[in-house]
């Protein structure tokens, strides 16, 4: 048996209602499971922190504003640019960092437990939760 059957959603849930409610930056709120996935969202704003998750993938959805993310690949640093409505996945074992001047809010699907500071990560900035998720209309930080 599922050990998340208790916790999934019976009825519709709007995202926007969702971030609506929560005001804190970088502290995911988890909205719905897919099997053994997270379907995460969060609003931020400013940088996150470099770090790389071993052995996943990270899907990031931009639900408004803007999202970049700088990534540390074998050719070279770069940065993505995501619009609103834009999808990107950073690969596992890329070092990454999100960062958003003007604000966005953004959907994350990664496997339940994830870390968002990942596996291995710089020093923790005290504005980024490091966590695996916080339950939708719990409080945190």
């Amino acid at each position: 048996m599922n050990d998340h059957a208790d916790d999934r959603a019976t009825e519709p849930l709007a995202l926007a209602a969702a971030l609506a409610s929560f005001d804190a930056l970088w502290s995911p709120r988890i909205v719905a499971r897919v099997n053994d996935y997270d379907v995460r969202v969060a609003k931020v704003r400013g940088e996150h922190l470099w770090h790389v998750h071993t052995d996943t993938d990270e899907f990031f959805l931009v639900v408004a504003g803007e999202l970049f993310i700088s990534l540390r690949e074998a050719a070279g640093e770069r940065t993505v640019r995501l619009p609103q409505g834009s999808v990107f996945t950073v690969p596992r074992g890329i070092e990454h960092k999100p960062h958003s001047p003007s604000g966005a809010s953004i959907l994350v699907f990664e496997p339940t437990g994830t870390m968002t500071v990942g596996d291995r990560h710089e020093e923790i900035p005290d504005h980024v939760d490091a966590t695996t998720g916080h339950a939708l209309g719990t409080a945190a930080r």
